[in-house]
């Protein structure tokens, strides 16, 4: 099925309203007895890649698919508030910063927000390896009141940062910009020293 599928199609969510996050739970006695009848004939899916500048083939089958050699397989729809994956270092901001909390093993979203939806977070390539994104930050920023982020260029974050309503902060090229501890932003667009 996903060779035959557009990109556009995939993502329209009238065509799509329900995607698999892969989070499967299977009975392991079930799939015991799959694989000793060689009944598991899963697809081989060839996904190239780059790794350390070396072209690589990454060979795998979409654990997904498998839910067809199972009788009275089933799904279950859960809504975004309780599925906060981490694939990006925009996400690892969402769940570092002052959004979520660790509660007796559960991640809580803060009570202070009133806004249902997660902030729209844009970060740019600076910020897209962990080690750079955390180096930009001295401390992740508070973002209970943020609704929209994008931040590109030469950024670095002082501690104690308040982002609030819609920010931007795109550094002129050539610019170092550095917001200063305890700064405060509310539907700012910033691209430089003098704008903040």
């Amino acid at each position: 099925m996903y060779g035959f599928l557009q990109v556009s199609e995939f993502k329209s969510i009238e065509k799509f309203k329900i995607f698999n996050t892969n989070n499967l739970w299977v009975n392991l006695k079930a799939v015991k007895r799959l694989v000793e009848a060689d009944a598991l004939k899963m697809e081989i899916i060839p996904n190239p890649k780059e790794v350390d500048g070396v072209k690589v083939l990454q060979l795998e089958t979409a654990a997904g698919a498998a839910i067809r050699f199972f009788d009275k397989a089933i799904g279950i729809n859960v809504p975004r508030s309780r599925f906060l994956p981490v694939k990006a270092t925009s996400d690892l901001l969402l769940v570092q910063s002052d959004l979520y909390t660790l509660k007796d093993g559960f991640v809580v979203r803060n009570q202070a927000r009133a806004n249902p939806e997660n902030p729209s977070i844009e970060l740019g390539p600076e910020f897209k390896k962990v080690s750079n994104f955390l180096g930009r930050l001295k401390s992740i920023p508070s973002i209970v009141e943020l609704d929209s982020l994008k931040v590109a260029g030469d950024v670095w974050f002082g501690a104690g940062v308040t982002l609030k309503g819609k920010v931007s902060i795109v550094a002129k090229p050539g610019v170092k910009l550095e917001i200063p501890d305890g700064t405060v932003l509310a539907n700012k667009e910033i691209s430089g020293p003098e704008d903040l």
